[in-house]
């Protein structure tokens, strides 16, 4: 695949060049150092919910391996990485106790990586609910919120102001609408009322957790979310069509664009959504928590999507970077009357379009909406089918055409008016992709997972050379392969 946009777009001198990854899908040590179980481990473990049955067990091994993963990131020259925190391995129920071993693995990462001279960005939730707040009814209640706030509060007590960059929640569509709709995401459940409960309740622990950052931290303590918003197109311009993108730029956008930044649900989303639920999990004040202020919005986006009215196909929960699979419910609560249509190609290994001014145009409807808030780009990146040579390399330009395009994207909202202050690669290293298991790999770092030897791909080579610079380099830059 050939780059599509210029070489050498530079950026601002602030810029912030990252990557990221997340507890589940790169930590392994499942049972170890006090961890809890989380909805991820019941539901990988649970035959036929994973391809070949694969589970985060052991995944890319980080648990044990984070000096060297540090040396890695430094090699790279990243400014900053996006980790998450196990809340099961820091609280193993979700609630009571914390667990002091756990909190000194993630006190010990974050000291490394500032030593290093990374800004630690620190998600709070990608999406591995301890198992016993599932069990007492999950993300569909009130309660979990309530509990996510203690434990943001306790994780800013602990980590402080070694923290750049606060993120409550990485991509609550997912947790919602795959965990409780589709059923493709733990926890596995498919009810729509259960999914816009949970909409709710995620919303309502994000502006719960913002509180209590800043009650601990003051408040200028730097707080973000980061939401997957969907670029979603009319197939036509007849009104049918049309009516068919608003349904889906509501259930998957709006509901939590508006009330996290506006203070309030969209309007047609009570009637969209009537014969499914009436909404009376809202309470009086709730979005005035929610819409606490933030810091900056983090955005995720991998490619987009097109729809027209009409019925869709059994299992055609439509595109999106999240790692589902086919399932006979939908994801879309209160959208069942509209259709998604293929993507023209190019197409990554998921399957998805590559599509990067679909990036500029998330960036530029956001500057549009809410000029005053500054963005981050806080996940883009592909799987495709690497084949290491003989030596072990992984000479993956199709990932490096990507890249490429998709940040000389983000350069040209930015060079439109967009403040958009970093970029952070999905992901850092090759790792369990949730529902598709080890079979899709994302890493700019091979990880051989027979025995945890970490490689970095030409991609990671040209990252590394996008970071020195500060500007875009060729496709085929001629840069020496990364060593650590």
């Amino acid at each position: 695949m050939p780059a599509t946009r210029p070489d050498g777009r530079a950026f601002p001198a602030d810029f912030l060049w990252g990557s990221a990854t997340a507890a589940y899908q790169i930590e392994g040590a499942a049972d170890e150092g006090g961890r809890g179980p989380s909805i991820w481990d019941t539901f990988s473990r649970t035959p036929g919910k994973t391809l070949d049955g694969d589970t985060g067990d052991v995944a890319a091994d980080h648990y044990h391996r984070v000096p060297e993963d540090v040396a890695l990131m430094q090699a790279l020259g990243l400014g900053a990485y996006r980790l998450s925190v196990s809340w099961p391995r820091v609280q193993p129920t979700g609630q009571g106790a914390f667990n002091d071993e756990g909190l000194a693995f993630y006190s010990d990462l974050v000291d490394r990586l500032i030593a290093a001279g990374i800004k630690p960005v620190v998600t709070l939730y990608h999406w591995d609910l301890p198992q016993a707040l599932e069990d007492a009814g999950g993300w569909t209640v009130r309660a979990t919120a309530e509990h996510f706030g203690r434990y943001a509060r306790r994780l800013a007590e602990v980590l402080g102001d070694r923290v750049h960059l606060w993120t409550t929640l990485n991509e609550p569509w997912c947790s919602a609408y795959l965990g409780y709709a589709s059923g493709v995401h733990a926890p596995g459940v498919t009810d729509g009322a259960a999914a816009l409960a949970a909409v709710h309740h995620l919303n309502l622990a994000h502006g719960l957790a913002v509180r209590e950052i800043r009650d601990v931290l003051g408040a200028d303590a730097p707080v973000s979310i980061t939401l997957n918003l969907h670029v979603t197109r009319a197939a036509t311009d007849d009104p049918a069509d049309l009516d068919a993108k608003d349904r889906i730029d509501t259930i998957a956008n709006e509901v939590f664009l508006q009330p996290i930044l506006e203070g309030r649900y969209p309007e047609r989303v009570a009637a969209d959504t009537a014969s499914v639920t009436d909404w009376s999990f809202v309470q009086s004040g709730d979005l005035e928590i929610i819409r606490t202020p933030l810091t900056q919005l983090g955005v995720n986006y991998y490619s987009t999507g097109r729809v027209r009215a009409g019925t869709p196909a059994v299992g055609d929960g439509g595109p999106g970077p999240d790692g589902h699979r086919s399932s006979a419910h939908s994801p879309w609560v209160g959208a069942d009357r509209v259709e998604w249509l293929p993507q023209p190609g190019p197409h990554t290994a998921m399957g998805w379009n590559i599509e990067p001014k679909g990036l500029v145009d998330l960036l530029l409807e956001l500057r549009d909406r809410y000029p005053a808030l500054p963005l981050v780009v806080t996940e883009n990146g592909a799987a495709f089918e690497d084949v290491p040579d003989a030596d072990g390399r992984v000479h993956d330009v199709e990932r490096i055409a990507y890249l490429h395009d998709h940040v000389d994207a983000v350069g040209e909202a930015i060079e439109a008016g967009a403040d958009v202050r970093g970029y952070f690669v999905w992901s850092l290293m090759d790792n369990f992709e949730w529902a598709y298991g080890y079979s899709r790999r994302f890493g700019i770092v091979r990880v051989d997972y027979a025995t945890g030897e970490r490689t970095p791909k030409d991609s990671a080579a040209w990252y590394a050379e996008l970071v020195r610079t500060n500007a875009v380099p060729p496709v085929d830059a001629v840069v020496p392969a990364l060593t650590v």
